[in-house]
């Protein structure tokens, strides 16, 4: 479905239908289609209802979107006196944001990105080539791993484990002794 291409088979489609097309037509940014489908939707539910005054919501963010401020204010303005609560608050968020000042931003805050269509026709010569790091310019050691002999490795028993052994048992005893 695109901006221009012409909506013949709604009268084929439910209201939910149309609200689900109508919120995928506004995310890929075809207004005039959103707009349509919004209002095909809210004309076959009850715009007093929750479920029409989330459809109103999105009918006044794809106003917005498509430039036509003022529609979108009168819109939500007489969403305030919507009979949902949630309806009403949704509404009152978005008449802040309608109402608020466009800031004017100085170009020193602005960062311009540069053209690049002409790159694909660019030489290899203004190709940038990231320099190499200290790990690059050093050649590679690889680990040595010696057999070792055990012939040369102290096998003999050191009395260690029988000495930690019996002063474990000690204190076990005296513990229990005491105890």
């Amino acid at each position: 479905m695109s901006d221009r291409q012409p909506l013949g088979n709604l009268k084929d489609l439910t209201a939910d239908q149309a609200f689900e097309l109508g919120q995928q037509a506004f995310e890929r940014e075809q207004y005039t289609v959103s707009i349509t489908l919004f209002e095909w939707a809210l004309a076959r539910s009850y715009a007093s209802s929750r479920r029409g005054g989330e459809i109103q919501l999105w009918l006044v963010n794809a106003h917005q979107s498509q430039g036509d401020c003022q529609a979108a204010l009168t819109l939500c303005e007489s969403l305030l006196l919507h009979p949902s609560p949630f309806t009403r608050q949704q509404a009152q968020n978005l008449l802040y944001i309608l109402k608020a000042p466009v800031l004017q931003r100085p170009k020193e805050w602005l960062t311009e990105i540069p053209d690049l269509s002409q790159l694909a026709d660019s030489q290899g010569r203004d190709r940038y080539v990231p320099a190499k790091t200290e790990a690059d310019r050093l050649p590679k050691r690889k680990a040595v791993i010696e057999d070792i002999d055990l012939s040369q490795v102290n096998t003999q028993d050191n009395q260690f484990v029988w000495v930690a052994l019996g002063m474990i048992s000690l204190l076990c005893l005296s513990l229990w002794w005491w105890h």
